[in-house]
């Protein structure tokens, strides 16, 4: 099973488009089961050159724990190139906003810029290897189109930025809470339910753009600044923290599967596209709550 994030459905961090997680992953406290279904396991004929754990742990019957290696993917390069790329899309952000008055001009700029960070999403997505030039431009072009919404929020609905800002923490620092107290497992059921109601919500909400575009439905029908967007909202947010435990799970697996440094940038990859999804949703929502539309 791969998770919802474009970056993490195409490498899911593994060779050959494979991937480490749901299958045999490893168990708490760092240990693994064997080495089928590891990608990063040098084939050979002896049974622990496939191992990428240490021989002696086997031979003593004690749980095998993942070698320090160099060139090893560690939860600190995930902080940092996440960090990088985060910091990127709020520098971006801050520039668009000081830079860039509200006014139709922006929107189109604002609207060039998203569909650049997309087009730079779908290339890096299927990329065999991170590049992080080309993840820091998407986040540079994402944090443009941010700043424009976000003071376009922020004009009509005062506050509305900062409120989503703390709303998309919060949101994320719970999921991580449950996520490593162990309320919740992300198994191969946990993960296809999610998916297959993250593909129907995508869809619903795909037609309900049709709908409103060709003047079917009004107020933009299921996304409407009502009840029922707010409903929707609600919803998105929470498919938002579905996806942030599947990015955890796959980063956790990733690290203890010993995949490469560089990996470290698909990760940050992924989990910028995941934040940005819940702050752009939570931003709807705080105005919703506003009240003033």
């Amino acid at each position: 099973m791969r998770s919802s994030n474009p970056v993490f459905s195409r490498r899911g961090f593994s060779r050959d488009n494979g991937y480490a997680g749901f299958n045999t992953a490893p168990q708490a406290g760092g240990a693994a089961v064997g080495t089928q279904g590891n990608p990063y396991a040098q084939q050979g004929g002896n049974p622990y050159a496939t191992n990428p754990y240490a021989q002696q742990d086997a031979q003593h019957g004690a749980p095998p724990q993942a070698p320090a290696r160099t060139g090893a993917m560690t939860m600190d390069d995930v902080v940092v190139r996440s960090a990088m790329t985060l910091g990127t899309v709020v520098v971006g952000a801050i520039l668009a906003w000081a830079l860039l008055p509200v006014s139709p001009g922006s929107y189109g700029l604002a609207i060039g810029a998203a569909l650049v960070a997309m087009v730079l999403a779908l290339v890096q997505s299927f990329k065999r290897k991170a590049s992080p030039a080309l993840i820091l431009s998407y986040a540079a072009f994402e944090g443009v189109f941010l700043g424009v919404l976000s003071e376009m929020f922020n004009t009509q609905w005062s506050g509305a930025p900062f409120q989503a800002v703390l709303g998309t923490m919060a949101v994320s620092g719970a999921t991580l809470l449950v996520y490593k107290a162990g309320w919740i497992r992300v198994t191969a059921r946990y993960a296809r339910i999610g998916m297959t109601i993250a593909i129907a919500f995508v869809l619903v909400m795909a037609v309900n753009l049709l709908l409103v575009v060709f003047g079917v439905a009004e107020d933009g029908g299921l996304r409407s600044m009502g009840p029922l967007g707010a409903i929707v909202g609600i919803f998105a947010i929470l498919l938002g923290a579905f996806f942030l435990t599947l990015d955890f799970k796959q980063i956790e697996d990733g690290i203890a599967y010993g995949a490469p440094r560089e990996e470290a940038w698909l990760a940050a990859f992924g989990l910028t596209m995941t934040l940005v999804w819940i702050y752009i949703e939570m931003l709807r929502l705080v105005a919703i709550f506003s009240g003033d539309d």
